[in-house]
């Protein structure tokens, strides 16, 4: 067991470390994400580059799986695009980007009763696999105005809490409760087993956005990407499908936009 003195000399040595291969929101380098899990460093995503290999890497998909941690391969070209949008000079990550957690998540129960002890109608919108940050932002701006209770992403297949993500959200994630789940899917039968109804976005639904009756009581929205959808297992959750009647040549709206029109629907009929 180290000394107290011994104890202070690693944090130093880890706080130094990190410092001197941060950059903004990121941390790059093997032995600083390396140094950054054992140290208990929240981290929202590891951003491995295809062929880097090793013990210290497997050393750090593994201590992700074991924190939850989602980690993504990334080819050669995004990579390195990646490391260009940092920015950094080329190489120096050793192949190794971790993007640090910007904001504090709250657990889905908590949201939940949260939610409930503000209101008899909380509204919590669920993002399904959307990907595009500034897409996620643009949600959680409107969810805020719009008065949402708070919001449900997935550590997997969605796009992380990024810089770009909090420049399209305005300042709402600052206000807006924010939980993050393993799967979505069993956290939709958890809200609908806590009383909560479950409204999805299909184009081909009978039921319109504007129809009454939709938000009368505890309501989750989801909004799935752009070019799937909600996706099938999801889909078949819901309690209610609507759709927003497209009158154009374009089939559908960008997510973010369906996501601000319903909500806004919401809060109308709610006044």
């Amino acid at each position: 067991m180290p000394s107290e003195g011994g104890q202070r000399l690693v944090k130093i040595r880890v706080f130094r470390e990190l410092m001197k291969n941060t950059n903004s929101h990121y941390l790059y380098g093997r032995r600083a994400v390396i140094e950054a899990l054992n140290a208990g460093r929240e981290i929202e995503k590891i951003f491995v580059q295809y062929g880097a290999s090793g013990d210290v890497i497997e050393e750090i998909r593994m201590k992700a799986r074991q924190k939850n941690i989602a980690c993504s391969i990334a080819d050669k070209m995004k990579f390195n695009d990646l490391e260009r949008r940092i920015p950094l000079e080329r190489g120096s990550s050793q192949g190794v980007i971790a993007l640090t957690a910007m904001i504090e998540y709250v657990e889905l129960f908590d949201l939940l009763d949260g939610s409930m002890a503000k209101t008899a109608k909380p509204l919590i919108i669920a993002l399904d696999e959307i990907t595009d940050p500034h897409n996620v932002g643009a949600i959680a701006r409107s969810a805020e105005c719009a008065g949402a209770s708070g919001m449900i992403l997935t550590i997997e297949h969605s796009s992380p809490i990024t810089p770009a993500t909090f420049k399209s959200a305005a300042g709402a994630m600052e206000f807006l409760p924010i939980c993050k789940v393993d799967s979505l899917l069993v956290a939709i039968r958890n809200c609908k087993a806590a009383g909560f109804s479950v409204i999805g976005t299909d184009g081909l639904a009978e039921a319109m956005y504007t129809d009454s009756g939709l938000f009368d009581g505890p309501t989750i929205l989801i909004i799935g990407s752009e070019g799937k959808g909600i996706r099938p297992a999801i889909r078949k959750e819901c309690t209610t499908l609507i759709r927003i009647p497209m009158f154009g040549n374009v089939e559908s709206l960008n997510a973010s936009a369906a996501a601000a029109i319903i909500m806004f629907e919401r809060a109308k009929q709610s006044e």
